[in-house]
């Protein structure tokens, strides 16, 4: 009897580990073109939806995009910013500092990039670039990055205090999926662009930046402002994964769209159009 429960036992182990690996299975399997076309275009709908909330009720919202290169950042910025108004969601991509502004208050460059009432910021890589690329490529002094752990908690309550709604997103990728990414942009070449000097560096330093990502987390994932994981290396699922998050993270509601009613067109009243020759028309090579 015993022998016939051990191999019940059994049997229902290696069911459990088929239907684990099952799910795995299934959860790895890329989303289709069409599928992933079909739900985004349905989550950029509510975007626009929370974008019209942000302005009736003079939100100030603020997303970070972090992560490490090729993680897909600038992939879900684009799909989240291209369906909505630029002068009221905004994205921000600070290059290198100044002179002046090395010599400024670390946190002081960003906070002109702050929103308004009725403003939606989205920062490509933000102030936590001290965290990663300029602790690990020795930018700042030890001093500066350890002021910088204590103090970023602080600076992120502070703004929130002051009413404006802070998410912060982490792209993570593996080595390997990154790997492939780069060798993309390498041989692509309307991808070309994307790699940096700066990239190829990080590169080498992969274990040195996990470590400083491990630290920031420490330091800075706070009840009052989390940190987001996104997996990142299914690009689609990374990206309706993050706008889903967003969506449910800022409350909104429907409001329904002002009736546009077209005026009638002016009626031509002494006027005639100048000769078409005058004009100089960009050749039809297409």
């Amino acid at each position: 009897m015993g022998k016939k429960k051990s191999n019940g036992k059994v049997a229902e182990s290696k069911k459990n580990g088929k239907k684990d690996q099952n799910k795995d299975q299934k959860k790895s399997k890329k989303l289709s073109k069409k599928v992933y076309e079909k739900e985004l275009a349905k989550l950029q709908i509510e975007l626009v939806k929370l974008q019209r909330w942000v302005q009736y009720k003079g939100l100030k919202v603020v997303v970070i995009f972090e992560g490490r290169d090729a993680a897909g950042k600038g992939g879900a910025i684009k799909r989240v910013s291209e369906c909505l108004n630029p002068r009221v969601c905004r994205v921000v991509a600070l290059g290198t500092p100044s002179d002046r502004e090395k010599t400024q208050w670390y946190f002081q460059r960003y906070v002109p990039h702050l929103p308004a009432a009725g403003e939606m910021v989205l920062l490509d890589r933000s102030w936590y670039n001290r965290a990663g690329v300029e602790k690990v490529m020795g930018f700042c002094t030890y001093d500066e990055y350890n002021e910088f752990l204590r103090s970023c908690p602080q600076f992120e309550m502070m703004i929130q205090r002051s009413g404006i709604i802070l998410i912060k997103y982490w792209f993570s990728v593996s080595d390997r999926e990154q790997e492939k990414r780069f060798q993309e942009r390498i041989k692509i070449p309307t991808k070309r662009w994307k790699i940096s000097p700066m990239d190829l560096k990080a590169r080498e330093k992969w274990v040195d930046y996990s470590r400083a990502k491990d630290d920031m987390f420490a330091a800075t994932d706070i009840p009052e402002s989390p940190w987001n994981v996104v997996e990142a290396d299914d690009k689609k699922r990374a990206r309706l994964n993050c706008i889903s998050h967003l969506l449910d993270t800022v409350p909104y509601k429907d409001l329904p769209p002002e009736k546009i009613e077209l005026p009638p067109r002016q009626k031509a009243i002494d006027y005639e159009r100048p000769p078409m020759t005058t004009q100089k028309f960009v050749p039809a090579k297409y």
